[in-house]
């Protein structure tokens, strides 16, 4: 394939992935491997910004670029638009931080997949778990989990209470999802907070109580057939 005619293909891929493509797809466009290590060498067209991930230089990065580059990693051969989340859904403290709830750090890529996958990447963390549709949705290009999913996922992994109360109160306060929902997700966790089993709405205020949330009456009340308990002492 003639190398402006392999350029163009190139192109036209990453406009559709953040200016960003793996090595797989630049081969699958005729490229050879030794074009594109010239190309990324010469600091002229293509920067690499991660193991087989490249950028094509003339516009800025896309924000959360390390991050999108380690979702293309997980299947290299497969484009951004035909991917499902059996391909990764960005989860846990990742997911959070693309949404901008909270302050736990995410320094480490987090993505949830149905099956075992595993990885030597110090930067990566994958989660075995089976998401329904209902439990991720796409932010900014990237499939994410919901923020009710990301507090049950959170508490799962034994996070501390009070920041997981803090990513509740701000996915909450910028309406990234509701009450009702949020307070369902959390129902499976209830007993092991010392409240009675699948009170999802009293860990949802006791978590609202430990961030100081003042809006936690607001939206406790929205909660359907909510039932009052005492919160953990």
């Amino acid at each position: 394939m003639p190398h402006a005619t392999t350029m163009a293909s190139l192109t036209d891929l990453a406009e559709e992935q953040w200016g960003l493509f793996t090595r797989r797809q630049a081969e699958a466009t005729g490229m050879a491997w030794s074009t594109l290590a010239r190309h990324a060498s010469n600091a002229a067209a293509l920067e690499r910004v991660a193991h087989g991930v490249y950028r094509l230089r003339g516009s800025p990065p896309p924000n959360h670029l390390d991050l999108r580059a380690a979702w293309l990693q997980l299947a290299p051969d497969t484009p951004a638009w035909e991917r499902s989340a059996r391909e990764g859904v960005v989860s846990h403290r990742s997911a959070a931080s693309l949404y901008g709830l909270g302050h736990l750090p995410a320094d480490v890529h987090e993505f949830t997949l149905p099956e075992r996958r595993q990885s030597r990447r110090p930067e990566l963390r994958i989660h075995r778990i089976s998401l329904s549709d209902t439990d991720w949705t796409t932010l900014d290009g990237l499939p994410v989990t919901r923020p009710r999913r990301i507090v049950s996922d959170l508490l799962s992994a034994h996070e501390d209470p009070g920041a997981v109360g803090h990513i509740a109160a701000d996915a909450l306060r910028a309406d990234d999802d509701d009450p009702t929902s949020m307070a369902h997700a959390l129902s499976s966790h209830a007993g092991r907070f010392g409240l009675r089993r699948e009170d999802g709405p009293a860990l949802l205020r006791w978590l609202l109580d430990l961030a100081a949330a003042p809006e936690r009456d607001l939206w406790l009340n929205q909660i359907s057939d909510t039932e009052t308990v005492n919160p953990p002492s």
